[in-house]
């Protein structure tokens, strides 16, 4: 609740603030994957909505752990109730800010980092990514690359699959974000 709470009210001032741009995922894909000797593990998903002020530099990212979709039901299933515990800890958010200056109104490709915070599985962890923000025709398209390891977040391999499944899970976050219109 506190979670929703502030980022209501940050996507508020950035509203007031009239020099702000604020832009919004028009879409957004995050993907994980894990090697494993018997069978990979990837899911895929597309409800996330990433929001960024491009006079701060500030960008919020909420995912809806609920929403992986993986190829195996069974996978979904596990995922949700014993690695994830999405009934409990239904959101992954991460709070952060792009390191680098990038000329928002300028067509190119910028290389970043972002440094911020990782809520997930109700561990907040400060963690820099990688990533790229590519401006185009007032649109900025952004990736990013970057694993997370399991135990830093506490979730729990069971023993039974233990070494079938990898300790770090590399994320990919894409998103191509339009700028908010508050009149639409």
């Amino acid at each position: 609740m506190k979670r929703n709470l502030f980022l209501t009210s940050l996507f508020f001032t950035f509203l007031v603030n009239s020099h702000a741009q604020i832009y919004m995922a028009d879409s957004c894909r995050v993907t994980f994957f894990s090697a494993a000797t018997i069978e990979d593990i990837a899911a895929v998903n597309t409800i996330a909505k990433p929001i960024m002020s491009a006079s701060t530099n500030e960008i919020d990212v909420k995912i809806n752990n609920q929403f992986f979709k993986f190829k195996k039901e069974l996978m979904e299933e596990h995922f949700n109730e014993e690695y994830m515990e999405t009934a409990k800890y239904q959101y992954t958010t991460f709070t952060g800010k792009v390191n680098e200056t990038v000329d928002y109104h300028q067509d190119g490709t910028n290389q970043v980092t972002v440094t911020g915070t990782m809520d997930m599985h109700g561990v907040k962890k400060t963690i820099t990514i990688p990533g790229t923000i590519t401006v185009k025709k007032g649109l900025l398209f952004l990736k990013s690359t970057f694993s997370v390891k399991l135990a830093d977040y506490n979730i729990k391999i069971p023993s039974v699959v233990g070494s079938d499944i990898a300790e770090d899970i590399a994320i990919t976050l894409t998103a191509t974000m339009k700028p908010f219109n508050a009149k639409q």
